[in-house]
């Protein structure tokens, strides 16, 4: 039987970087990964092939050159699923391979197999019928998530998908519905957009992305609405028919029925916890099948077994998730952790894209600060226009006690790269006077910064 000093479970964004800092700290490492390829939900289904189809979209359709050339124009006139398979085939290769290149020049060994827990400190690993077993003084849980599959949704594989399925087999529908209004559907509901396809977006709540500022979602809505998308909210889907022409029907409810030749259900994922044994543990997840940690170390319930990725639940993000098997990892083996960074970046890879961090508005009326707003449009940029940009736009808040940064919240073409100014001056106790003090490239989108702050400026003054 192989012992180990840590075994990971799950090669995604919080596993790999979990195995490889416990590896440089000198440790006897093992990666369990149940596909045959290292990589993960992220790498296999869920980050890497999202922003991979966008990008291919984008690039095939026009979309970034339809505000000089009109909406008619296109780079390739007819785009078909095949179109958008090749390159995203030729990432994922290009991932997989840094990865096990990264593992091996650590010495991480990796195994595929489906792992259970036999006890707290024991693996059962099941490869091609076989069974292995392997001993570690600390364990990682970094299984991440599957999309939650309702039973009265008659998925087909054909033309009702969930998100796992729509990112291997990329398909061009005539029309399409998307049940659900989170992160990844709306993600899916603009780049099929941008392809001209007729979306129809079905949330239940009256609101969507909740925890982004109301006016960045007011603009973000309007310009989804003038592209021709339709919402439904406050609706939710009761049940899912196919019609004689093989449409999926979604009976809503409030009464009205959405027909679409294809329907994407992303309402919601898992923890893919189910198979793993950790009864044999004392280990219980919750209803969604997530785990719950301490939020400072990750370690579960059990001290030597940690937790990392979105198997823990908000935020699920890949970039936090790296830092949570980090830290997992140094925590396990006593090696020193710097305190995380107060705040995080958000990015939403819609068309277009939106970024956050800090404060929203609401977030700072409700916590009784006192703070001005500073507004930046790309399209009154000089590079908004070389870019063609008829949308865009930055909001910073700033306090009126001390003038620090409170938040920075973007909508626009290269949000998810322009935040992190935004995180840098927050969580270094910036104040508005960087932004009006300093110069920054001309022409650049980064400019906004500037223009947002000259906005607040004038209404709070000098000290």
């Amino acid at each position: 039987m192989d012992h180990y000093d840590l075994i990971v479970i799950g090669s995604g964004p919080a596993g790999r970087r979990a195995a490889i800092q416990a590896a440089k700290l000198s440790r006897r490492v093992l990666v369990v990964e149940n596909r045959l390829r290292v990589g993960g939900v992220s790498v296999h289904t869920g980050t890497i092939p999202s922003k991979t189809l966008r990008e291919t979209v984008l690039n095939l359709s026009g979309w970034r050159e339809r505000g000089f050339y009109g909406l008619a124009y296109r780079v390739k006139k007819d785009i078909e699923g095949k179109d958008l398979g090749v390159r995203l085939r030729m990432t994922l290769d290009h991932e997989i391979e840094v990865l096990e290149h990264q593992f091996a020049r650590n010495g991480v060994r990796t195994v595929a197999g489906v792992a259970r827990f036999a006890d707290p400190h024991r693996l059962i690993v099941r490869t091609n019928g076989e069974e292995q077993a392997f001993t570690a003084d600390k364990m990682v849980i970094a299984v991440g998530t599957m999309p939650f599959r309702p039973a009265h949704i008659p998925f087909n594989g054909r033309n009702i998908f969930d998100s796992d399925d729509i990112a291997t087999e990329p398909h061009v529908p005539r029309s399409l519905a998307v049940v659900g209004a989170g992160v990844i559907g709306i993600e899916y509901a603009t780049i099929f957009s941008a392809l001209d396809v007729p979306v129809t977006l079905i949330e239940p709540r009256e609101n969507f992305l909740e925890f982004i500022d109301r006016e960045i979602i007011d603009e973000f809505m309007h310009d989804l609405r003038k592209r021709g998308i339709q919402f439904r909210l406050g609706a939710k889907v009761e049940r899912v028919e196919l019609d004689d022409k093989g449409y999926a029907v979604s009976f809503l409810s409030d009464g009205r029925r959405v027909r679409t030749e294809m329907l994407l259900y992303a309402a919601g994922r898992v923890g893919a916890t189910k198979n793993l044994g950790l009864e044999t543990c004392g280990i219980v997840p919750d209803e969604r099948g997530r785990l719950t940690v301490d939020p400072k170390s990750f370690q579960t319930s059990v001290p030597h077994i940690y937790a990392a990725g979105d198997v823990i639940g908000f935020p699920s993000l890949a970039s936090t998730s790296m830092e949570q098997g980090r830290i997992a990892a140094c925590h396990a083996f006593g090696a020193p952790m710097p305190s995380a960074p107060e705040f995080f970046p958000y990015g939403i890879y819609a068309v277009p894209e939106i970024s956050t961090v800090g404060l929203t508005e609401a977030q700072a009326r409700a916590q009784g600060l006192r703070f001005e707003i500073g507004i930046a449009r790309f399209r009154e940029t000089s590079r908004g226009h070389i870019m063609g940009l008829e949308s865009g736009m930055m909001k910073l808040l700033f306090s009126l006690d001390d003038r620090r940064l409170l938040g920075a919240h973007i909508v626009g073409e290269g949000a998810t790269e322009l935040v992190h100014i935004g995180q840098a001056v927050l969580n270094l106790g910036g104040t508005i006077d960087y932004f009006v003090e300093n110069a920054f490239n001309y022409p650049t989108l980064a400019e906004g910064y500037k223009i947002a702050a000259l906005d607040a400026y004038n209404r709070m003054g000098p000290l």
